[in-house]
């Protein structure tokens, strides 16, 4: 393989799989915020936090493939007692890497993990509809940061040739 990866959240569940998963097959590069999860020697470790924009910079020189399966996320106890945890930080985080993406340029696709949370269930295709329906009020803070993630993935897709 001869693309190079960024694996965002490279220490959470998700980014972890990933990483194992594609150090098999390359060398690749991933992100931790608190502490390396595993030495593997075909994975560089950066240490990064996500919501700082100055920690960002030249993250994504030399890089083709940027995986974001960075979060900030708890258990779900928090989703009912705390639901603006987990908002702020996450628009963030998400504002200043697409930013970033941007300033680069050279990226040749970025994947973002949204959520099925979001989505009312339904046996035909979401459209743009569905923003006229009301999310699961315990979802609402974060149900309406991950569309609003999207968007902005939409909007940075119509100014650079990077595929999100």
């Amino acid at each position: 393989m001869s693309n190079k990866i960024l694996i965002l959240g490279g220490s959470g569940f998700i980014g972890k799989n990933l990483a194992l998963f594609f150090s098999r097959i390359s060398k690749i590069k991933a992100t931790y915020k608190t502490s390396i999860p595993f030495i593997n020697k075909n994975i560089k470790w950066i240490k990064c936090d996500l919501t700082k924009q100055t920690q960002l910079k030249n993250l994504f020189n030399d890089v083709d493939i940027i995986i974001n399966a960075a979060a900030i996320t708890s258990g779900s106890k928090d989703i009912i007692n705390k639901p603006n945890l987990h908002v702020t930080d996450n628009v963030i985080m998400n504002s200043n890497i697409l930013r970033e993406v941007y300033e680069n340029k050279n990226v040749k696709h970025f994947i973002f993990f949204s959520c099925t949370v979001i989505y009312q269930s339904s046996k035909t295709k979401q459209n743009e509809k569905m923003f006229n329906y009301k999310i699961i009020d315990k979802y609402f803070g974060i149900g309406w940061t991950k569309i609003y993630v999207e968007k902005l993935c939409q909007f940075y897709s119509n100014l650079i040739n990077t595929k999100f």
